[in-house]
């Protein structure tokens, strides 16, 4: 995700910096005209807006503690976009540790995929202080097609783990809707175009639907990150009855399938029916 956002603040014509744990993924963007930094600290003072995009809690300690981490560098007046779908609490204590020193930090999740990210289609959802959004809202404008501050810090990522929970619900739906018809004598390529020009059609069902026709499970989204958002929903109070219905099922189908798409739940259903 990183590189394609990055290949937008590029195209814009921003002066961009970047660090990636993964030195290989640096190379493309320095062909574009990006500047490269060896760690965080090194990146903050080269920067006026340090974005972060990164798997989990654990990473964002990573980016920022440490001899190199962004908080060991010298700078104020920055502001800092945590992009990454991670918790709530690590988004709170991350903005008071900012505070103290100097910088502002905003959590700014996106809805959308690689191929959103590549036509700068995401939907971003930001928390924290109005002003600091306004600043930056140019920015995140350059990489998706909605930008919405929708509360206090850590609420944009709770607004992402609300979405990514009607996402697991809607991939075992479909899952699961698949299964019935093919157990039934409806092949699922007959089933897919029903549900394509009926009225409960949408892109996503389109896309995953071919995913399971051509058996191409190559992750876009991994089975294991969406078990990981499960799990972060859950502990901000998810426990109604589809919640914990996707939870359990995706937990189980992560063993074997957790580095496929989160799509691959339908491989999982499919061998237990």
């Amino acid at each position: 995700m990183g590189t394609p956002m990055s290949k937008q603040l590029l195209k814009a014509g921003y002066p961009l910096t970047v660090y990636n744990r993964s030195k290989d993924k640096e190379a493309g963007l320095k062909e574009q005209g990006a500047n490269t930094a060896s760690s965080p600290k090194e990146l903050l003072p080269q920067s006026d807006v340090v974005v972060i995009m990164v798997t989990d809690d654990k990473a964002i300690r990573d980016i920022f503690d440490g001899e190199d981490g962004l908080l060991a560098a010298e700078g104020s007046e920055k502001v800092i976009i945590n992009m990454s779908t991670v918790s709530p609490d690590i988004s709170k204590e991350m903005a008071q540790r900012c505070q103290q020193h100097g910088l502002s930090y905003l959590d700014a999740p996106v809805s959308g995929s690689v191929k959103q990210a590549e036509t700068a289609q995401l939907v971003i959802m930001a928390g924290g202080e109005q002003s600091v959004f306004e600043k930056v809202k140019p920015v995140l404008e350059t990489m998706g097609k909605l930008a919405v501050n929708v509360g206090d810090t850590g609420a944009g990522n709770a607004a992402k783990l609300a979405i990514n929970t009607l996402l697991s619900f809607y991939t075992q739906g479909l899952a699961e809707a698949v299964i019935l018809a093919k157990n039934n004598g409806i092949a699922p390529e007959v089933l897919l175009e029903l549900l394509g020009n009926a009225a409960i059609a949408n892109p996503y069902t389109k896309l995953k639907g071919e995913a399971i026709v051509n058996d191409n499970f190559k992750p876009a989204f991994s089975l294991k990150n969406i078990l990981k958002d499960l799990k972060l929903s859950r502990d901000i109070g998810l426990t109604t009855p589809l919640g914990k219905t996707a939870l359990e099922t995706f937990e189980a189908a992560a063993e074997q399938h957790g580095d496929e798409d989160l799509i691959a739940i339908y491989k999982y259903l499919d061998s237990q029916a």
